[in-house]
């Protein structure tokens, strides 16, 4: 079967293949080694975010929200033992008491840590987090929200100035 997208080999190349004669002279034979005096610009239409270092404001949401699916993972596992383990569930409350959510990850790792039964616990948190975030989140409810949240707390806020300054 022959496609019209194969080059064969015995035809010429398409020309945007071939290579044009470059009747200017160089002044480098390494084009990527010569500079000019003009700067870059780059052309983007999104917002230029100084002071985050290392990390986009997006990777440092994600963070905040990595946190918080670990704390409803454990939200959502202690509801499940308190009504069909009660002794898992003293177990985890205990653990919590003990050591802090702020961040999931070490929370977590000093969970699986603790014991083997502590290490099923984990795990579980471990599940929950992961199928509560690619299943269960509402993505597209989070952007509504937080664009709706934004608008009307800069409405409130200029609203609270006018009344203030007009007086």
């Amino acid at each position: 079967m022959e496609s019209s997208a194969i080059f064969r080999l015995s035809s010429p190349p398409p020309s945007f293949l071939t290579t044009k004669p470059n009747n200017t002279k160089t002044l480098s034979q390494t084009p990527w080694k010569h500079r000019t005096s003009l700067p870059t610009q780059v052309h983007c239409n999104k917002m230029f975010v100084p002071g985050f270092g290392e990390a986009s404001p997006e990777a440092k949401a994600a963070k905040n929200l990595h946190q918080f699916f670990t704390y409803v993972a454990v939200k959502i596992v202690a509801a499940q033992l308190q009504s069909y383990n009660p002794e898992a569930y003293k177990d985890l409350m205990d653990f919590l008491d003990k050591h802090s959510l702020d961040d999931g990850d070490k929370f977590c790792a000093d969970l699986m840590r603790e014991s083997s039964e502590h290490k099923s616990l984990a795990l579980r948190i471990l599940e929950v987090r992961s199928a509560y975030c690619k299943n269960d989140f509402e993505w597209d409810n989070l952007k509504r929200v937080a664009v709706e949240m934004v608008n009307e707390s800069n409405t409130k806020v200029m609203r609270d100035y006018v009344q203030e300054t007009s007086h």
